[in-house]
């Protein structure tokens, strides 16, 4: 049986949570084909920390974080690239 430590539920229910608040600009963006409300700046260094965020969850074979920085640095790099498609 596998046991499932506390403080890793703690984890996947915030990685569930952070990672879903992606999912509602990733949509509108998308089927908007518009992008002029999302901050540019903010979405480089945003791709930039999650990928750190996820270096570091590899470093600590910490599956929540793992899990939840793979998910949520495909979102944040689409809307990046949506930012970027539709200028």
């Amino acid at each position: 049986m596998i046991s499932i430590l506390p403080a890793d539920l703690v984890g996947y229910f915030a990685a569930c949570l952070t990672t879903t608040a992606f999912v509602p600009q990733a949509w509108l963006t998308w089927r908007r084909k518009r992008a002029e409300g999302v901050s540019l700046g903010m979405y480089i260094i945003l791709v930039l920390g999650i990928t750190l965020w996820l270096v570091y969850g590899l470093m600590l074979s910490a599956l929540p974080i793992i899990i939840a920085t793979m998910i949520t640095l495909m979102l944040a790099m689409f809307i990046l690239v949506m930012k970027l498609v539709y200028k």
